[in-house]
């Protein structure tokens, strides 16, 4: 069975799968990445809208892109948008991961990277 997009980000976030009540805002923002994502040339030529049955292999289909590193994208975005760390140094730090993730992705996305 392929991964749920809103149950591994809730996985993550350490919230337990039978606890729906953040659903919606959770998915609100995961949509709201996907956004970014698509402008960044990463996933479907037309925006991803997910639900709570939607996967990751529905998403990204590219094998060539590392679908980790997207999952791993997604969750640092929503938890900064959904639970931001109180430490402006946690912040930080996962904001400068998330500039790294999206300089990878752009790596792998950009047709002239090879040249």
């Amino acid at each position: 069975m392929a991964d749920k997009i809103l149950e591994s980000v809730k996985l993550l976030l350490g919230i337990q799968n039978e606890y729906t009540a953040f659903d919606q805002q959770i998915l609100m923002h995961i949509n709201s990445i996907f956004v970014v994502l698509n402008q960044l040339g990463v996933g479907p030529k037309n925006i991803f809208v997910a639900s709570a049955e939607s996967t990751w292999d529905s998403f990204l289909t590219d094998i060539s892109l590392d679908l980790e590193l997207v999952k791993s994208y997604v969750y640092l975005k929503v938890r900064l948008l959904f639970d931001p760390p109180t430490s402006s140094f946690a912040i930080d730090a996962i904001e400068k991961q998330i500039q790294e993730y999206e300089w990878r992705l752009n790596v792998f996305v950009d047709p002239h990277s090879e040249e």
